[in-house]
């Protein structure tokens, strides 16, 4: 049956006024504070209702990829580790992205763990580089990778691979890719984290170049790396080469 225009009326302003006082309802929240100590008691039930998924957890953190030579620590402005993690961001992009990839970094404040001497676990690159961030490509000219770079000397140095650099002040000088000078009106396809790419740790200038984004996470293309050289026969042997070196 046909609603008459002046019921229909009544019926849409009582359902705003239903909605409206719906809206204006007051609510409250209640919390306790608990502080997480050694003295807290053990609940035996949660502990047994966890254990399946802790030991599936471990079972996979704890699985072997690699074999490292030597322990590698993060340091400035060059350091073994920075340079296996830069390499890796750049082989992987290439094969990821079908492309030749002239530049790889990672910034240095993204590591935050080392890989000890022996056996290399999923769960020590997952120590290494816990966050979620993506491996992408953008196309930087030259006066773009040129700004990037002090922004990396100003910093102290990040892990690179494809490309050498002295520090002088906060500037970057003699720069080589590829064996060649940059060239600030050339292009050169750079492999990056989409945090940095999206302007973090103050790189805004890369934030208005498109990014070719494959929805691959860095600590994924870490562990597929470290497998590939594993399965080719050799172990994690990375050094330094003098990619970043201080002026003088």
């Amino acid at each position: 049956m046909k609603l008459l225009p002046v019921k229909r009326f009544i019926i849409i302003v009582l359902a705003l006024c239903n909605g409206l006082f719906a809206v204006s309802q007051n609510t409250t929240l209640d919390y306790n504070a608990y502080k997480i100590s050694k003295e807290n008691r053990v609940d035996s039930s949660y502990i047994k209702m966890l254990q399946p998924y802790k030991d599936s957890l471990s079972k996979q953190m704890d699985k072997v990829i690699g074999f490292a030579v030597n322990t590698m620590y993060k340091k400035q402005p060059e350091c073994a580790l920075g340079n296996l993690m830069a390499d890796c961001v750049r082989t992987m992009a290439e094969k990821k992205y079908k492309k030749t990839v002239d530049v790889g970094m990672v910034n240095f404040g993204g590591i935050r763990s080392y890989i000890s001497k022996g056996d290399i676990t999923i769960g020590k690159v997952f120590e290494l580089m816990p966050f979620d961030n993506m491996l992408i490509i953008q196309q930087l000219r030259g006066d773009t990778l040129q700004l990037l770079l002090n922004r990396i000397a100003e910093k102290g140095g990040w892990p690179i691979s494809g490309l050498t650099m002295q520090i002088k002040g906060n500037q970057a000088l003699n720069i080589m890719i590829g064996g060649k000078a940059l060239d600030t009106l050339a292009y050169y396809t750079v492999a990056n984290s989409d945090y940095i790419a999206n302007g973090g740790d103050d790189c805004n200038m890369l934030k208005p170049i498109p990014q070719t984004n494959g929805g691959y996470i860095i600590r994924d293309a870490i562990v597929d790396y470290i497998k590939m050289i594993t399965e080719q026969g050799n172990p994690i042997d990375a050094k330094t080469e003098k990619r970043i070196t201080y002026a003088n």
